[in-house]
């Protein structure tokens, strides 16, 4: 961190005034929102891979030069783990479409023009940032090729297929996956392959123009992929129409750049892509969700499952020409996923939660069926009151657990007694967990971080149940032996974390430092 904020210095002539960290997102980079004397923010980078970080400065600059949507390099570290990039908001086209996606797929207008101007603007980064670009910069591998899909074809068949105990021959599975792939990498096109091209990575000025982001995995590759990737994207729920509308959209952007190929070309070439992307995704979803257990991975898989569902021909009454392609071209592996998709802890209409004999658990959205004599969702005098208020205590055991004031109950008590203590060591004897020192004392020996990402998910599930519910109150207070460095630590993280994730107002007592601090409420 001391070393980004001198990299600053050198840039900007002083020290930042306000460094806020951002939350982060899939990949293991921390982001800081940096503050200059004139309020101008810019965003500081801390990675882990040098090649990685390297790949998207160099892409970055590339792509500047060219006069793409993409933020700007600032800054960069002499041994390029640090940099300061262009600040290009808090807005992303993932935040910007939550009411569609919620809505299972309707989609108003307003963002369905997002989505058309995004994915016009698309064929501009594939075709003109591929001109003059030196692909041995690319990280991890210059160009999509035979290895790298059957890699990932290896990943589903691991992480997602065999995890189901499905019987299948695996040397005729790889015999198909062999010609998928070699059929994948048929066509040698000069373009820019983005490879994570998702609404997450896709931010909007103040007028909805789409900048693009985290493009530091591109390679040079097919411009199918991306569409693919973005079109059938598990969670978006797009609907056939709107999927239609913007693959046409592509298609005639895409003749503003290149030489097209005929639309039943494009067609048949993009059904390779959409069956491999969801293969992959699925590997992931497989490895996030069967073995590590993130919910977030697991709650994928059904949509997931269901674009597979309609790939294969199993929920349509008359079969595409685009399944029909795929069963022809690769007659085994398609069979093979018709019988995944029919599995009864992914079928359609099942039981509300499937348990596997792993203890992996299925669960539909929707776990508790509605009955006429159900009565009311919820029974509670505190139903519909809102909006909810959370309230977070740093305290010290030796002084008692803070009262709760609101009547409520008093919500959650942490003890981060069994985490190591900075105040054991002479230098922090004098600080608190909110001073810089300390975090890193904190960060840099890990305990802190596992013991607060259970915390997170504890209050993820919670707050979100009060907002949908309407509740006014809830508390969460963390306890240490002086109340002084890690509870205040842990206190200040959380406020800052569901206020960001939640744009509810927090207020934080860090009750032994006479601190208090109002995160004011935010539109989401």
């Amino acid at each position: 961190m001391q070393r980004l904020i001198a990299l600053y210095k050198r840039w900007c002539g002083q020290e930042p005034q306000e460094v806020e960290k951002l939350q982060g997102a899939g990949s293991n980079r921390s982001y800081y929102r940096m503050k200059g004397a004139k309020g101008k923010t810019v965003v500081g980078v801390v990675g882990t891979s040098r090649d990685e970080d390297h790949a998207f400065v160099y892409l970055a600059n590339h792509f500047a030069k060219r006069q793409l949507p993409v933020p700007k390099v600032l800054a960069v570290d002499d041994d390029e783990l640090r940099y300061i990039q262009e600040d290009l908001g808090s807005v992303s086209l993932f935040d910007a479409i939550r009411g569609g996606r919620d809505a299972g797929g309707r989609y108003n207008q307003k963002e369905k023009e997002l989505l058309l101007r995004t994915i016009r603007e698309l064929p501009n980064i594939q075709i003109r940032g591929a001109r003059g670009l030196d692909w041995s910069n690319c990280y991890p591998q210059p160009e999509f090729d035979v290895d790298g899909v059957l890699f990932d074809l290896n990943y589903f068949k691991y992480c997602f297929l065999k995890p189901t105990d499905l019987d299948f021959h695996e040397l005729k599975l790889e015999a198909n996956f062999r010609l998928f792939a070699k059929d994948l990498t048929a066509e040698h096109i000069d373009s820019f392959l983005y490879r994570d091209f998702q609404a997450r990575n896709i931010m909007l000025d103040e007028n909805g123009n789409p900048y693009f982001i985290d493009f530091q995995g591109g390679r040079k590759g097919p411009f199918y992929y991306d569409l693919a990737s973005f079109l059938w994207q598990a969670s978006a729920k797009y609907p056939d129409k709107l999927r239609r509308q913007l693959i046409y959209e592509y298609y005639q952007s895409l003749s503003n750049y290149t030489e097209v190929p005929s639309k039943r070309h494009f067609v048949d070439r993009l059904s390779l892509f959409v069956l491999f992307r969801t293969l992959q995704v699925l590997g992931a979803y497989g490895f996030r969700g069967y073995f590590e257990r993130k919910k977030h991975f697991i709650d994928s898989i059904p949509p997931a499952i269901q674009n597979l569902r309609e790939l294969t021909g199993v929920s349509d009454s008359e079969m595409s020409p685009l399944t029909t392609n795929l069963l022809n071209q690769y007659p085994y592996m398609m069979e093979m996923l018709r019988r995944l998709t029919e599995l009864p802890q992914f079928a359609e209409k099942e039981h509300p939660a499937v348990s596997r004999a792993d203890g992996y658990k299925i669960t539909d959205n929707n776990p508790y069926q509605a009955h006429p004599l159900d009565g009311p969702a919820t029974f509670s005098k505190y139903d519909n009151k809102g909006p909810l208020v959370v309230r977070v205590f740093s305290f010290s055991y030796r002084k008692g657990i803070p009262d709760d004031e609101s009547g409520n109950g008093g919500g959650y008590v942490f003890d981060c007694r069994s985490t190591h203590n900075p105040g054991r060591y002479e230098p922090y004897k004098k600080l608190t967990g909110l001073d810089e020192p300390v975090i890193r004392f904190l960060e840099d020996d890990g305990e802190i971080l596992t013991f607060l990402d259970n915390v997170y998910k504890l209050a993820d599930a919670h707050v979100a149940r009060y907002i949908q519910r309407g509740f006014t109150n809830l508390m969460f207070s963390f306890g240490c032996t002086g109340g002084q460095h890690r509870s205040v630590y842990c206190a200040q993280h959380l406020a800052e974390y569901l206020n960001s994730r939640y744009g509810i107002e927090v207020r934080v007592c860090h009750r032994e430092q006479n601190i208090s601090q109002v995160l004011p409420r935010t539109e989401k």
